[in-house]
């Protein structure tokens, strides 16, 4: 019995040598991530970086999007509206104090446009992305950024046609 519990704590003493190691051991391509779990937490926190990246997608999804319902692809129109509610969240999750300016995007023009993609109606689509539209110059001027003004596409970025 002496020599079980000898085993079992030589075995403790290697398992957390082992587990202690490895949060200091580089992670990543390369080895680019570096330090303790606390400093690799704080290297990811920082790549994702705030609430400029969520809008860098928010950016490109919302000219997709107006695409996607001039083409009448309201599947791939859906995809868009779903991936710009996904991409605001996550920003918000890192930037939360933005909520409050966000909301009436996410509970009323957001939905209002998927609605419109259902219908699968263009009047509708195009009357919906015009408040969606003003609701993101709402929500730069609520977070004192008006000059970055919103505007519908006039030109097309992506090879994605139906």
């Amino acid at each position: 019995m002496k020599k079980l519990w000898i085993f079992f704590g030589c075995s403790m003493v290697i398992y957390l040598i082992a587990c202690g190691e490895k949060g200091n051991k580089p992670s990543g391509t390369n080895g680019w991530l570096k330090g303790d779990d606390d400093e690799k937490f704080e290297t990811v926190a920082n790549q994702l970086r705030g609430f400029d990246i969520a809008m860098v997608e928010t950016g490109y999804r919302y000219q997709e999007l107006y695409w996607a319902g001039k083409d009448e692809n309201w599947d791939y129109a859906k995809y868009q509206a779903d991936k710009i509610k996904t991409a605001i969240e996550s920003g918000l999750e890192r930037r939360p104090n933005r909520a409050g300016s966000a909301q009436n995007f996410l509970n009323a023009a957001l939905p209002d446009i998927q609605k419109a993609i259902l219908t699968k109606d263009t009047l509708l689509f195009s009357r919906t992305f015009t408040a969606l539209t003003a609701n993101c110059m709402a929500c730069h001027s609520l977070e004192k950024v008006p000059y970055m003004l919103v505007k519908t596409p006039v030109s097309r970025q992506s090879p994605i046609k139906k």
